[in-house]
């Protein structure tokens, strides 16, 4: 056969393979497009996840306490001189002459006692007094007597000698029944209930015809009497301050109940002792009440300057890292990777704590830092946006 006898494919044919092939092309661009975009897109996601992972942290600066560091306790005021009155006799009130809030003068008379079985008691005093007296003189008499006596060889030494004991024995008697007397009349002055000292009567607790006994246990006092020209101020200082508080600190004191009052305190001296209670120094202050504006029992706040110490530093307390290796803190070094920081804290303010070693005030602390912070972790300042300037125009 010859060759045009063979077959020849049609020209669809060979279009048809040039179009699969075409088609081919396009599909391995297309998948080999899609697995360079996947790639691209795990990778960028990739580097966003490490990138979220940074922590961003706020610091803050650690500030000096400076030369002297505020410090307010709450404190009492007390009168400087304070005297509950109590009954030395028994018997009955009386009258009273000064009321609360009398202002009274040393010696003036706040009230009397009826005390008639005490009356009765010096009568028969002074009576037994007297009826030794005139036993005494009878016995002086007598033996000046026997002593003539015996000089003229009447009578014998032996009974002389019993004449003057006797008048001795007489003479202690009446010694005794004087100082019976006296002791009664010493009594039967405190009939009358008498201010001790120049004050205000801040408490009467008896009343006319009140049964009065005699005492100061578990007897109630009849009146008290404050002298609260000047007054005392009693604060309890914890034991970490009690070093840094002595004599000459300055001190000013404010009363809740008189907003923008603000007197000073003048520091008297301390207990010289820590209370096992409380762990507290007691502190003893005084102030000027010439004007009569404080209370004696008032609840006052003491604000005491005590020296400050210039390696402390005070940072919030939010900032402080319990960890099993002690108290820390993380500061971000200038490659922007956390240290962590052992710290020691020498007073604790509640909000804020003064920092005495492991800072220095050009550190920059991490305020509330992430528990998972570890130390060398990489760190992100974070940006606090700037207020707007106000447009006056």
């Amino acid at each position: 056969m010859s060759n045009e006898s063979e077959v020849k494919p049609p020209k669809t044919l060979r279009h048809i393979k040039l179009v699969a092939s075409v088609a081919a092309l396009a599909l391995a661009g297309v998948v080999a497009l899609g697995i360079s975009s996947r790639v691209h897109a795990k990778q960028e996601l990739t580097s966003w996840t490490n990138e979220q992972a940074i922590p961003t942290v706020v610091t803050v600066s650690p500030k000096p306490i400076g030369s002297s560091q505020p410090l307010v306790l709450p404190g009492t005021l007390a009168a400087e001189v304070n005297a509950p009155i109590y009954a030395r006799v028994p018997g009955y009130l009386h009258a009273w002459y000064a009321d609360i809030g009398t202002h009274v003068k040393a010696g003036q008379l706040l009230g009397e006692i009826d005390t008639p079985d005490l009356d009765q008691q010096l009568q028969q005093a002074r009576a037994d007094l007297q009826n030794s007296i005139a036993n005494q003189k009878l016995a002086a008499v007598t033996a000046q007597r026997w002593t003539r006596m015996l000089g003229q060889g009447s009578v014998s030494q032996q009974d002389t000698d019993e004449k003057t004991s006797d008048l001795t024995a007489k003479q202690a008697i009446v010694d005794a029944n004087q100082a019976n007397v006296r002791r009664l009349e010493a009594l039967e002055s405190f009939k009358k209930l008498v201010a001790p000292f120049d004050g205000i009567v801040t408490a009467r607790n008896t009343d006319v015809g009140q049964l009065i006994n005699v005492g100061s246990g578990s007897n109630q006092e009849l009146f008290t009497v404050s002298d609260a020209h000047k007054l005392r101020v009693y604060v309890s200082a914890p034991q970490v301050d009690a070093a840094a508080i002595q004599s000459g600190l300055a001190a000013t004191i404010t009363v809740p109940e008189r907003p923008g009052l603000t007197l000073k305190a003048k520091m008297v001296d301390t207990s010289n002792a820590i209370t096992p209670s409380s762990g507290t120094l007691l502190v003893q202050l005084t102030v000027d009440n010439s004007d009569g504006l404080l209370f004696p029992g008032e609840y006052t706040e003491v604000h005491l300057a005590l020296p400050g110490d210039t390696n402390t530093v005070t940072i919030p307390a939010s900032s402080l890292i319990f960890k099993q290796d002690g108290l820390q803190v993380a500061v971000v070094g200038k490659d922007d990777r956390a240290q962590l920081r052992a710290v020691t804290i020498s007073t604790d303010l509640g909000s804020t704590v003064q920092i005495s070693s492991g800072l220095r005030p050009d550190d920059k602390v991490i305020n509330n830092p992430p528990d998972s912070l570890a130390q060398g972790d990489l760190v992100r300042l974070a940006t606090i946006p700037r207020a707007p300037e106000s447009n006056h125009g």
